[in-house]
């Protein structure tokens, strides 16, 4: 079914720095929140600045319930330091829910998280309603400030850094191998830098286990029609990651 997308001003009620350069911020977006679903996204209007491009933020969490979204995002151009100026009470326009999520039949999901990638595993690991475990990676203990936003959701988290600062030194993908091999996880969720993802999901294919990856790539509209983040999959066909994604099989697109 595909589920009507609406664009709507939500009210700012929470907006905080939660690590370098990191913010968290909650949006009262009740029509929105009601059809989001792990792995969507919106496009977010930032009206300081006069930008004329929406930017696209995944989804940290959708509660029905309480009508709003949270999304966390990192500075790291004018949109999203126009963002980071915002105070509660604000507005925000949203347009969302857009693109494909997550499965989320799994009976032991293993999520795979990188740097950024970690923040829209966390609404998957919510909807999982804690079946799952998570594979978490950063440069160093100063990034790694997620498990604290993690450990009332899964079962268990095994950390890796670059400098190995906090938990097993190396890239997130170095326990990996280990991780499927105890035979308890069914499928794997991945979402990161490419290079990451590409490996993970090499790992997860001679293992024998199912495996989806989150893309992400410069978009304008959000909707299919700029063709701006078109990729090539591996059957020839050209798909859109805002429309077709941003989750695929990862034997589809790697």
């Amino acid at each position: 079914m595909t589920l009507p997308k609406l664009a709507m001003d939500g009210k700012i009620l929470e907006h905080c720095c939660i690590g370098p350069q990191m913010y968290r911020l909650l949006v009262h977006c009740p029509a929105i929140a009601r059809q989001s679903r792990p792995g969507q996204f919106v496009q977010v209007r930032v009206e300081r600045g006069q930008l004329l491009l929406r930017r696209p933020i995944s989804l940290a969490d959708a509660d029905a319930a309480a009508g709003t979204l949270t999304l966390i995002y990192r500075v790291v151009g004018k949109g999203t330091a126009a963002m980071a100026g915002l105070q509660p009470g604000d507005t925000i326009n949203c347009l969302g829910p857009l693109g494909h999520g997550f499965s989320c039949t799994a009976e032991k999901p293993l999520l795979v998280g990188g740097g950024m990638g970690i923040a829209p595993l966390l609404f998957l690991a919510k909807a999982f309603a804690g079946r799952a475990s998570i594979l978490m990676g950063g440069r160093s203990a100063e990034e790694m400030f997620w498990p604290g936003l993690y450990d009332k959701l899964v079962q268990d988290i095994f950390i890796t850094t670059d400098d190995g600062s906090m938990g097993t030194k190396g890239f997130t993908v170095t326990l990996l191998p280990q991780l499927l091999q105890k035979g308890t996880f069914d499928q794997v969720f991945v979402c990161g830098p490419e290079i990451m993802m590409r490996c993970a999901a090499r790992i997860a294919s001679e293992a024998g286990i199912a495996c989806e990856v989150s893309l992400e790539k410069r978009m304008a509209c959000g909707l299919g029609a700029c063709l701006s983040c078109s990729i090539d999959t591996t059957d020839g066909q050209r798909k859109k990651v805002c429309k077709d994604g941003p989750v695929f099989p990862a034997q589809e697109v790697f």
